[in-house]
């Protein structure tokens, strides 16, 4: 912590000192500001009428596509993960490669498991972008 300069007063014990672009914003006055309106204007918010049958329906697709793809990106990551497991398990032998003295395996689960998820999210963000982009196509402004 530095001195304060000539002329400055020490500050009060426990409180940290001002930077000095603190110095330039001018002293609080300990009052409270009420920012509003002026009186008698209105917010311009579009209020829609109460949802149709329609809107309903649509609604429910869109949520039960999103849940599908969501179920069937997880299920085939899910998928992915079993198959290595499963080939670990039947091929024996891979535990013999080594790749810089790391087995196989250990390489696979824990460097190539990333890529798969890297693909998975972005498979799952272009369809759940696309669902949405049907879903806005269809729908009522």
């Amino acid at each position: 912590m530095t001195a304060p300069g000539p002329g400055t007063p020490p500050p009060p014990t426990g409180e940290p000192v001002p930077a000095p672009m603190d110095r330039r914003l001018p002293p609080p006055t300990g009052t409270r500001v009420r920012v509003s309106a002026p009186a008698g204007t209105m917010l311009n918010i579009a209020r829609r009428s109460t949802p149709d049958a329609a809107d309903t329906f649509y609604v429910h697709s869109l949520i039960r596509s999103q849940l599908r793809l969501a179920v069937s990106v997880a299920l085939g990551f899910l998928l992915l993960l079993v198959g290595l497991a499963v080939m670990v398990f039947t091929w024996p032998e891979i535990n013999n490669i080594r790749l810089a003295t790391v087995p196989l395996p250990w390489w696979i689960l824990g460097v190539g498991v990333y890529p798969l998820i890297l693909i998975s999210a972005f498979l799952y963000n272009k369809t759940a972008a696309r669902n949405e982009a049907k879903y806005r196509s269809i729908a009522k402004p």
